[in-house]
């Protein structure tokens, strides 16, 4: 049975990898000269706004496996 604790810290961790990817994605794109906030979807907003979705399911998946390796080895202890 999974405690309260655990819940809260997979949910956090979650959210923090999600917003940390979005957040690299949007900046990434706006290196690149990419502005997912212009009028009107021409190919660099779509193209923008495809580098935040990857950003936000790259870094949840990160933040996964981050969080996966801290319990394995709080496990082992």
């Amino acid at each position: 049975m999974t405690s309260t604790r655990q819940l809260l810290l997979e949910g956090v961790t979650d959210a923090a990898g999600f917003l940390g990817g979005a957040l690299a994605g949007y900046g990434i794109g706006r290196m690149l000269g990419l502005d997912i906030f212009t009028e009107g979807y021409d190919s660099s907003s779509i193209t923008g706004i495809v580098l935040v979705g990857l950003g936000c399911g790259l870094g949840r998946h990160l933040a996964r496996r981050v969080r996966g390796a801290f319990t394995t080895n709080n496990k082992e202890s």
